[in-house]
This record gives C-alpha cells, sequence and structure tokens, in this order.
C-alpha cells in the first residue's frame, strides 16, 4: 500500500484516487500520526500533500523527521515539497512571483520522468518556493519562475515536486505518479474493486457483530450501494429508512419505495415534510440550511429507531469528497455536508457506520456493480444529501420546491431525449432568489430566475461544464418557460470546479 500524509490541501483526496486508479491501495492520514501510521501499516511508499500554510510561520503542520528514516521512498508534492526541503536542512521562502495554473516544465533525464516529454504542463498552485535544496539532493525540473520545481535525493529515494501531478491539468502527471509508485516503491498494480468489497464485509462484520443497524436510504448511488453492502454483511439486522423530507426530486420518494421494498430488506418510509419545512422556516445562510437539515435527519433516525426498538448504529453513505468539503484534517471547510461530522452528544446510537468513506463516486458506483446492483441504481444521478433545500436558493419554501421540481424534470427529461444522460455525469436545475422582469403575451411578469448547471467528471472533486447544444437548451427554455409557472428567464452555469463547487450551495 501508499500512505498519503494530508497537510490540509483541498485536492489531497486526488493523489488517493489517482494511486487507486493504478490499481494500488493507498490510504489517507493527517499528519500528525504519519509516524504512527507508516510504523503500523509499513508501506511500500509516502506521498506528502500540498496544504494551505507556509513552513516557516509558526504552528504550521509538521512532521517528525524519523519519517525520512525509515528506508521507504517519499515523495513531496507542493506544500510537502517545501516540507521536506526544511526539515532536511534546506530553504523555503515567499516567491516574489506566484505561481497560479497552468506552466511549462522543463526536466531533466530521470526515472521519476520516464515516458514524460522533456517539455509538459503542470498546474502550479503556490505563492512559497525552495530556493535552496537539502544536502543530498539535485535539481531535475523547472518553469519559468521556479528554478527548483522538482528535486531527487535517489540515494535515500526522496523526490518532491512543487507542482500538482494528481489534478487533470497536469498532462503527464499520472505517468509521474505511476513512476513513483511502481518503478520506484514497487507495487505490482494488484488491488481490485473486488477485494476491497471483501475487505470492507469484514470491517463491518468485525465492527457490527450482531448489533442492529439503521441505514438513511435516499435511493441514490452512495445509499443503494451501502445498502447493498451493509445487507451482505448483517442480513436481517440492517433497516433502511427513506426519510420523504418533502426536499426530493419530481416523483422520486415513490420510485425509490418502489424499488426496495420488496427487496428482502427492512425498509421504512417516513413522511417528515412538515417537519424539515418548519425547521426551515426563515433560513437562508447554505451553511445554516446544510446544518439545519443534518440535524433533522438525526432526529428523525432517533425517533424512528425508538420505534423499532434496540437499534446499535447509525450507518450513512458518506463518501470521500463529502469529507473533503466538509475540512478532513487541516483543510479548509467548503461546504459541511449532512452526514459529516460524527454523532451529537444526545443521538442514541453507540456508533456511526459510513462503509464507503473512503470511497469516490465512480469507486461507489464500481462497488455497486460487484454487489449485483441494477443499472439503473448504480448509474442514477447524484443527489445531495440536503436534496432540493440547497438547489432553492435563499429561504425554502414549498411553493419553492414545487416550481424547482417541475423545471428540474423538464430539464432532465431533455437530456435524456437528447441522448445526453450517459455523457453528462450531473445536470440540475437551481431555483435562484432573483426576479427578473419579462413579458409574456402582452402583460408584464417578476419572476423568479432559473440556472440549470451541467458537468463533466471523473471523480467528483474536479469537474467541467458541459457544451449542451444550443437547440436543446432551447428546447429546455422554452419549455420550463411554458410549462412551469413564475420563471420568466433561464441561464446557464458555464464555470468548472475549481473555482466553483458542482452545487451551488
Amino acid at each position: 500500500m501508499i500512505l498519503v500524509v494530508d497537510f490540509g490541501g483541498q485536492y489531497n483526496q486526488l493523489i488517493a484516487r489517482r494511486i487507486r486508479d493504478l490499481n494500488v491501495y493507498c490510504e489517507v492520514v493527517p499528519y500528525s500520526k504519519a509516524l504512527e501510521a507508516v510504523e503500523e501499516k509499513k508501506p511500500s511508499g509516502i506521498v506528502f500533500t500540498g496544504g494551505p500554510a507556509s513552513v516557516y510561520e509558526e504552528g504550521a503542520p509538521t512532521i517528525d523527521k524519523a519519517i525520512f528514516e525509515e528506508n521507504i521512498p517519499v515523495l513531496g508534492l507542493c506544500y510537502g515539497m517545501q516540507l521536506m526541503s526544511s526539515l532536511l536542512g534546506g530553504d523555503v521562502q515567499a516567491s516574489s512571483e506566484r505561481e497560479f495554473g497552468k506552466t511549462m516544465l522543463d526536466h531533466t533525464e530521470h526515472a521519476i520522468f520516464n515516458n514524460v516529454p522533456t517539455t509538459s504542463k503542470v498546474w502550479m498552485s503556490h505563492v512559497d518556493k525552495v530556493v535552496k535544496v537539502p544536502e543530498g539532493f539535485s535539481t531535475i525540473a523547472s518553469t519559468k519562475n521556479t528554478e527548483h520545481a522538482a528535486i531527487a535525493d535517489d540515494a535515500r529515494k526522496l523526490y518532491a515536486f512543487q507542482y500538482h501531478p494528481e489534478v487533470n491539468h497536469s498532462e503527464y502527471g499520472i505517468q509521474m505518479l505511476k513512476n513513483f509508485v511502481v518503478d520506484v516503491c514497487g507495487e505490482d498494480q494488484s488491488w481490485t474493486m473486488a477485494n476491497y468489497k471483501e475487505t470492507l464485509l469484514h470491517d463491518i462484520k468485525d465492527k457490527v457483530g450482531d448489533g442492529k443497524v439503521l441505514l438513511a436510504l435516499s435511493g441514490g448511488v452512495d445509499s443503494s450501494v451501502a445498502a447493498a453492502l451493509l445487507s451482505q454483511a448483517v442480513g436481517e439486522n440492517l433497516t433502511c429508512i427513506l426519510v420523504d423530507h418533502g426536499l426530493m426530486r419530481k416523483n422520486e420518494a415513490q420510485e425509490v419505495e418502489d424499488a426496495f421494498k420488496d427487496s428482502g430488506m427492512h425498509f421504512i418510509r417516513v413522511d417528515a415534510e412538515a417537519r424539515f419545512l418548519e425547521r426551515l422556516q426563515g433560513v437562508t445562510d447554505p451553511e445554516d440550511k446544510r446544518k439545519a437539515i443534518g440535524e433533522e435527519f438525526i432526529r428523525v433516525f432517533e425517533d424512528e429507531g425508538k420505534k423499532i426498538g434496540s437499534v446499535d448504529y447509525l450507518a450513512q453513505g458518506t463518501i470521500y469528497p463529502d469529507i473533503i468539503e466538509s475540512g478532513l484534517g487541516d483543510a479548509a471547510v467548503i461546504k459541511s455536508h449532512h452526514n459529516v461530522g460524527g454523532l451529537p452528544d444526545v443521538v442514541d446510537f453507540k456508533d456511526i457506520v459510513e462503509p464507503l468513506r473512503m470511497l469516490f463516486k465512480d469507486e461507489v458506483r464500481a462497488l455497486g456493480r460487484e454487489l449485483g446492483l441494477k443499472d439503473y441504481l448504480v448509474n442514477r444521478q447524484p443527489f445531495p444529501g440536503p436534496g432540493l433545500g440547497i438547489r432553492v436558493i435563499g429561504e425554502v419554501t414549498k411553493d419553492k420546491l414545487d416550481i424547482l421540481r417541475d423545471a428540474d424534470a423538464i430539464f432532465r427529461e431533455e437530456i435524456a431525449n437528447a441522448g445526453l444522460d450517459q455523457d453528462i455525469n450531473q445536470y440540475f436545475a437551481v431555483l435562484t432568489n432573483n426576479r427578473t422582469v419579462g413579458v409574456m403575451g402582452d402583460f408584464r411578469t417578476y419572476d423568479y430566475t432559473l440556472a440549470l448547471r451541467a458537468v463533466k467528471t471523473s471523480d467528483f472533486m474536479t469537474a467541467d461544464w458541459s457544451r449542451i447544444p444550443y437547440d436543446v437548451l432551447d428546447t429546455v427554455s422554452t419549455r420550463i418557460v411554458n410549462e412551469v409557472d413564475h420563471i420568466n428567464r433561464i441561464v446557464y452555469d458555464i464555470t468548472s470546479k475549481p473555482p466553483a463547487t458542482i452545487e451551488w450551495e
């Protein structure tokens, strides 16, 4: 395995994602537990991630230098390179010229650059740089503004890149990671989802034992795969609850019930629309909405758990991007996810079971296929836990939700009619809080602006906006304005992630 040491950057889990793409297992640990994890897990290689801090600042994340004495290859990326250099006697200073975005990298001949052109595009994101390399290191690559863009100490198998090979913008970044993981660390690329499924089943059985488990089943990919996995692991001790919170897409609650009620699982549908709408009354801030919805979810499960009787564990379909965006380790919080953060003090469950928390979305789909789930469940459009509550900008009301449900259904229907549903990874409508003047017939209108969002992505950590044909957008816009009351303007979001997130809130 490869151990990824997290220093708080937002793209850290992409490193794990890319390494797994190479069929090599890896785990991520916070820097504060790195040496302990190295001694326990005995990895074949270690990767230091990026991070937002400066190594010369007081309180900056650091690590015990003993990790370099374990005779294990280490690759430092961005902040990881600066930290490695600083700890081993180099010098790191603020750069007079910051580098953000794509830049050209020129490298010398070196094994870490096998099958990489001498000049290639890489993705930079830094305000500090190494100005003096540690003793024993040599400079093996540079850019226009960064003399020491990559360094190596072959004797100790220590390597470092100032850029981010893990992002798609670094055109040969995956090859560079492969050179480290396979050639330097000696991994044999034998890790598969079939093997990981067996590991997950074993871990669930080991944790839960004979305990009873309660799962939030939304019908989305994550919760459906979690349900299938938990069902194989604990059987009759699993109860799945669909909370119909009034924030689901058009007809979705009934579709979920139809899919699971006769599946052999214990299935309960709870009508909680009134509870959630009351809780959201007057709430406009996105973070407050997410937290209110998450807390109400917990309250519903407590209530249902008491009705069922003795329930030991609350299961959730939490996946890696949820954890990252909620702030893993020292990472900044982008947005809170309702299923991240642990159990409140008042909760009645012993613990949370999150079997998918180390998987990215496409890995969850792959696991679903290994578990034998139907394609329509595995390929279902992603849907956030807070539901339409974060696709209605501003205060959430039933009237707004109904408007959005109808408009979103038309958008999804026309995407399918155009045969684009397999090419676009996520697409949905957002009801903005903006009203604009329009004309319908001979009358002035003053109604909502609806935004459409569609993206292509492999991992949901980065995404590009989809180039939907104009005629399809025209059909969608015409239908929505004609068929849905209180919408008189349609806009299309053409922002990639980053700098935006996929969801608007």
